[in-house]
């Protein structure tokens, strides 16, 4: 196997999802602009502070089209595309070792620097191919939509989209490099990812972080607002150079350490069987072919998953009160009079109160992300990989039925997004006490219920799919744009007479749609996203029964 025929297979791999993923941002532009065009944008931009309008990346005098390409290029399609290249980045060593394929790869003629390299140039092409796409559509919609481009950098804001992604995608193939952890690979770059994205709107809130902000990798993306002022050539400067040097330390890491030809690690079930007090137990699942070591089995594959998820979760939610506490009380005065156009870029949160701040940082963003994260891919690995890995028949092999297994699986994710729930709970209650706020303790438990029913929904829409298809990539991919365009419709629709009766339509709209964090649960929508959860369970089982599966 050559160093072409690596970045082939890589790139042909992975360009129909950076397809789909340009596809579908180029769509939510359209929709983007036909909403902000029935908005009176003037009404809200003649008072607002140049500074504020710049850290947003919106223009004075804003148009429609600058609104769009602010929140589906800098917001949605800068998140999605990194989210790619972070999978290739993860996938390439780390996730070849996982699968147990290293070792076939290394038996052709060809050096482990080699494929390292060949992975890294295909991640490049891809992200750059999606780049391309993006600014296509970013020339295309607005001319058929008759909306004037004068003054908007679509090309410096698409270079500095892939730029961007290419970093964190470099990241993850470092730490999958020499680590050989996938979950480790993945779960690191998102969570940096996420909190530089944090980081960067929340910070320059806050007097005197200007030097912390100048740390955060994000900066370099949309600090120097490239849609309004062209391309920052200093900042990519930065963001190429430490790729390259991420680059650097995965040739290194590749070549220094004995490489897994095969699927390894310590399950959670082993750990079990090694404690005494559990051991009994465990050994009594192993050594049975009951169906319950089907949710074990499952839940031990996802551990690692778990804990990263967890740890974001908890960490950054930890952080929101103390860094509330410590911003201007006049820029939280001006951040309560954001008009409606803004502060649907934040899920409809009111900014200048502790709850909106708490909804616009956490819930409206970083936990669907978070939650999507875990429950899609328990979702779309739950049948589909076993078909991968050549498992399936195995498994099958036990006195079970197909409709069993899927139930035991949706047990397994149950139980993790369940769990991710309550980290978030005890994070929301510590970040309140930690703050000069008020909220009551039942409105943080509703928001976060509604908020685990909402990644269990999108990871049911993964494992319907995967049960159905027997891939998983088009399951996660399915489930993810799914959970993306749920939330453009959720909150960008409602400004639009013409689309406002559609939100109703996205679970988004059952999750905060009642604003929890100031009026409790609304149990109908909590019955809602359960129901949905519920019937995407009940009809993947005759998905998996009506086909032949790969064993």
């Amino acid at each position: 196997m050559t160093y072409a025929s690596v970045f082939t297979k890589t790139s042909r791999d992975r360009l129909a999802g950076m397809t789909v993923a340009a596809a579908l941002i180029a769509v939510m532009l359209v929709f983007g602009i036909a909403v902000y065009r029935d908005v009176d944008l003037s009404l809200y931009y003649d008072n607002m502070p140049p500074a504020i309008l710049e850290m947003m990346g919106i223009p004075i005098g804003a148009d429609a089209a600058g609104l769009a390409f602010g929140s589906m290029y800098s917001f949605i399609g800068a998140l999605t595309v990194a989210g790619i290249a972070i999978s290739i980045g993860t996938s390439s060593i780390a996730g070849e070792e996982a699968d147990g394929t290293i070792g076939i790869l290394l038996s052709n003629p060809t050096s482990r620097t080699s494929v390292l390299v060949s992975k890294a140039a295909a991640m490049l092409a891809v992200v750059t191919f999606g780049a391309a796409l993006l600014l296509g559509a970013g020339y295309l919609v607005p001319t058929l939509l008759d909306v004037d481009l004068a003054g908007y950098h679509v090309e410096a804001l698409s270079m500095h989209v892939a730029v961007n992604a290419v970093f964190y995608g470099m990241l993850a193939l470092a730490i999958g490099a020499w680590t050989g952890r996938a979950k480790a690979a993945s779960g690191t770059a998102i969570a940096v990812m996420v909190i530089s994205y944090l980081g960067n709107g929340v910070l320059p809130l806050i007097p005197g972080t200007e030097t912390i902000v100048r740390f955060l990798p994000w900066h370099y993306f949309a600090g120097g607002a490239p849609n309004i002022n062209g391309v920052a050539w200093d900042d990519l400067a930065v963001l190429g150079g430490l790729s390259a040097v991420l680059l650097g330390a995965a040739i290194v890491g590749i070549n220094r350490r004995d490489l897994k030809t095969r699927s390894t690690g310590t399950s959670l079930l082993d750990r079990l069987r090694e404690h005494p007090m559990t051991k009994r137990m465990a050994d009594r699942i192993a050594g049975s072919a009951r169906v319950s070591r089907i949710a074990m089995k499952t839940a031990s594959e996802h551990q690692g998953l778990l804990v990263v998820c967890a740890m974001v979760m908890f960490y950054i939610t930890l952080m929101m009160g103390p860094l509330y506490s410590l911003m201007d009380d006049a820029i939280l005065d001006l951040a309560s009079q954001f008009p409606d156009v803004l502060v649907a870029m934040v899920g409809g949160a009111d900014m200048g109160t502790f709850e909106g701040f708490l909804q616009a940082e956490i819930f409206s963003i970083t936990g669907p992300v978070t939650f999507g994260i875990l429950a899609i891919l328990i979702g779309a690995r739950a049948i589909s990989a076993e078909e991968e890995k050549g498992t399936m028949g195995m498994l099958l092999a036990n006195p079970v039925t197909r409709s069993r297994i899927v139930r035991e699986k949706s047990l397994a994710l149950v139980g993790y997004t369940v769990a991710l729930g309550v980290v978030t709970f005890l994070g929301s209650w510590a970040t309140v006490a930690l703050s000069d706020s008020v909220i009551p303790i039942a409105n943080l438990a509703s928001s976060s219920l509604l908020l685990t029913l909402l990644g269990l929904v999108f990871g049911a829409v993964a494992l319907a799919v995967g049960a159905s298809t027997g891939k998983t990539r088009l399951a996660s991919y399915t489930a993810a744009g799914a959970m993306v365009v749920g939330y453009f419709i959720w909150s960008f629709f409602p400004l639009s007479e013409r689309f406002a009766s559609w939100a109703r339509l996205s679970p988004f709209h059952y999750y905060l749609g009642s604003d929890p964090l100031v009026n409790g649960m609304h149990w109908g929508h909590a019955a809602v996203l359960a129901g949905l959860f519920a019937i995407l369970i009940v009809v993947s089982m005759p998905l998996f029964e009506r086909r032949d599966v790969v064993k």
